[in-house]
């Protein structure tokens, strides 16, 4: 508390430094953010799920894929549709992040029968059938197929797609949008769906830069307009925003300073940031609204220093203990989850020390903020202060809860135990496409692959002989 009042001598100081280290974590986050989707970055290398699929890739060459289906609901036994999945599968063939025998489709694909000769193999069309005969004899090979039917071709011949299995490590943004291009060509009046989990992976790093966006102005809005019910106050407002805003920038400075990139999770940071902190502003002009109504006379300093005084034991505390319970994510292994925690610890921590530091030395420059009379304060009354304090929402609430204590006890035990069946219920989900409305094209291209084909995830079995 000394250190806070020795730092108001040197109010401009103060500025100075906190700017000097926001322009740092502004650079930092300019040259080394980085945004992380890719799931087996979630998880410690030596986990033994990471360890299996590794080797597993590794032994047997497994590629993530991505998945194209192309649907005519006339049915895909058509010369333009058959078409358009001959070019569309050479257009894949030809990328670099793909090799050419990994992609798979009708056009590609062996028809492997038996005969009295043994097995033939032999393609399913090379050209596009161009009589009735030929494209029901292409509809009959395939219905026969049972690697074929259901599986590249669905079960109505509705619909059919193509598989191209990418390099290692050469997926990125750039290769997200050529793929999403490429495919868009081939729109009309066939349905396209593109799926797989690069897709999934690319287009949710696609949406976090833009939830962050607009998430973060929204909840700006909502608390700017909180504050301004609660304290009354334009300059409150905005030193307690400073306050908030700032400490969410030196978070994601941090973050890129040590080379940690925002996971999905990381995105809700700054709400948590912003919520979580205005309170301690909120305490801190709360107290000091009261002293100068106590004390009408008192200067500038004194009254600074009185909030400081008063409010600094409970507010530290009340940040703390949350950034406490943040810290105890630590426990998780899962890397996301873990960052979260202690960024957001970090960043309630420094919420703290801004509110302490910022707003008082804020008030020592531009003076004590003008707190706006309530309407009643115009009302003339023989008693203003006993109507004031009885016509209070808070005082109306406290008289009803102590004239219903019974009732209010009831309620509680209630709430307790729906809370712990809660408990038994809840559901745990980690799915990726979790992080999707149902209505999302992605949820909606995963539903159709599903329904129609074989599925758009793998699972691999590995058994090895001693």
């Amino acid at each position: 508390m000394k250190i806070i009042e020795k730092l108001l001598k040197f109010s401009w100081v103060v500025w100075v430094v906190v700017i000097v280290i926001t322009l740092g974590a502004l650079f930092e986050i300019k040259t080394n953010a980085s945004f992380e989707t890719n799931l087996d970055k979630y998880m410690p290398e030596n986990n033994p799920a990471f360890v299996y699929s590794s080797q597993a890739e590794d032994l047997f060459g497994i590629k993530d894929g991505i998945i194209v289906a192309i649907e005519n609901p006339a049915g895909i036994y058509d010369q333009r549709t058959l078409q358009k999945v001959k070019d569309l599968t050479k257009e894949l063939q030809g990328m670099e992040e793909i090799e050419k025998s990994d992609v798979t489709s009708l056009y590609t694909a062996d028809n492997i029968t038996g005969s009295d000769m043994g097995l033939e193999v032999t393609p399913f069309y090379i050209k596009v059938p161009t009589t009735a005969g030929k494209m029901m004899s292409l509809e009959q090979a395939v219905k026969s197929n049972d690697m074929i039917n259901g599986r590249i071709v669905s079960l109505d011949g509705k619909s059919t797609i193509i598989i191209a299995r990418i390099k290692k490590g050469v997926f990125n943004d750039d290769f997200y949008n050529r793929i999403l291009d490429t495919v868009q060509k081939y729109e009309g009046p066939e349905k396209i769906y593109v799926a797989g989990r690069p897709i999934v992976e690319g287009t949710l790093a696609r949406l976090m830069p833009r939830d962050m966006k607009v998430m973060a102005p929204l909840v700006i809005l909502v608390i700017m307009i909180a504050l301004l019910v609660i304290l009354r106050s334009v300059k409150a407002m905005i030193l307690n925003l400073t306050v908030v805003l700032l400490s969410t920038v030196w978070t994601f400075g941090l973050m890129a300073l040590l080379h940690i990139p925002v996971y999905s999770v990381s995105t809700m940071i700054p709400v948590m940031l912003i919520a979580i902190g205005v309170a301690y502003g909120i305490h801190l002009f709360n107290h000091l609204h009261i002293f100068m109504k106590n004390n009408p006379g008192a200067d500038k300093k004194n009254a600074v220093l009185n909030m400081i005084h008063y409010m600094w034991k409970p507010v530290m505390m009340a940040a703390v203990t949350t950034a406490v319970g943040f810290t105890s994510l630590l426990t998780s292994e899962v890397y996301p989850v873990k960052y979260f925690g202690v960024f957001t610890s970090f960043g309630v921590l420094s919420a703290f020390v801004l509110s302490m530091v910022l707003i008082p030395a804020s008030l020592m420059i531009t003076g004590l903020p003008k707190r706006h009379k309530p309407a009643s304060d115009d009302l003339d009354f023989e008693d203003k202060e006993q109507y004031q304090g009885k016509n209070t929402i808070s005082y109306k609430f406290t008289r009803k809860i102590l004239s219903h204590k019974v009732l209010v006890i009831a309620t509680a035990v209630v709430l307790v135990a729906g809370s712990i069946f809660g408990l038994t219920r809840v559901r745990v989900d980690s799915s990726f496409l979790a992080n999707f409305k149902e209505d999302s094209t992605i949820r909606v291209t995963d539903k159709f692959i599903n329904e129609h084909f074989a599925g758009t995830s793998s699972f691999n079995v590995i058994l090895e002989a001693k």
